[in-house]
């Protein structure tokens, strides 16, 4: 099934396994989402994730992490830009996310990085989301 906006629908997926406690959830896979998942898994938001083929598409198969007494790491997720709303930031305008515990995740012309990696190298780009 087709999606006008797959990034958000990977994200509704981790937040509703989340919000039932799966260790694991499917995704379609594609190449953004595979750097989104490499930025959960480097800033600890996720525990780890595989791409597996499954024919022409490809799946991934996130494994969600969770601290003590089955609490999620993931609190939150938020889809900023948006198919009928993209927002762009320039390095400079780039926010801190819940007083710096949570992550920006930002494409750049450079690829898809967080916030504060795009704030040290003067880039900006696109938001994609917020995690915390």
């Amino acid at each position: 099934m087709n999606s006008t906006d797959p990034i958000a629908d990977m994200l509704t997926r981790i937040r509703n396994a989340v919000a039932v406690r799966h260790d694991t959830v499917l995704v379609p896979g594609s190449n953004p989402k595979v750097a989104l998942a490499r930025i959960m898994k480097d800033e600890g938001f996720i525990e780890d994730f595989e791409i597996l083929r499954s024919g022409p598409e490809r799946t991934l198969r996130v494994r969600l992490k969770y601290r003590d007494k089955k609490e999620p790491a993931i609190s939150g997720l938020k889809r900023v830009s948006k198919p009928g709303l993209r927002r762009y930031v320039g390095s400079k305008e780039i926010t801190r996310i819940y007083g710096g515990m949570g992550v920006s995740i930002i494409s750049t012309s450079q690829g898809v990085m967080t916030g504060s990696e795009a704030r040290r190298r003067g880039i900006g780009g696109e938001y994609l989301c917020y995690l915390w």
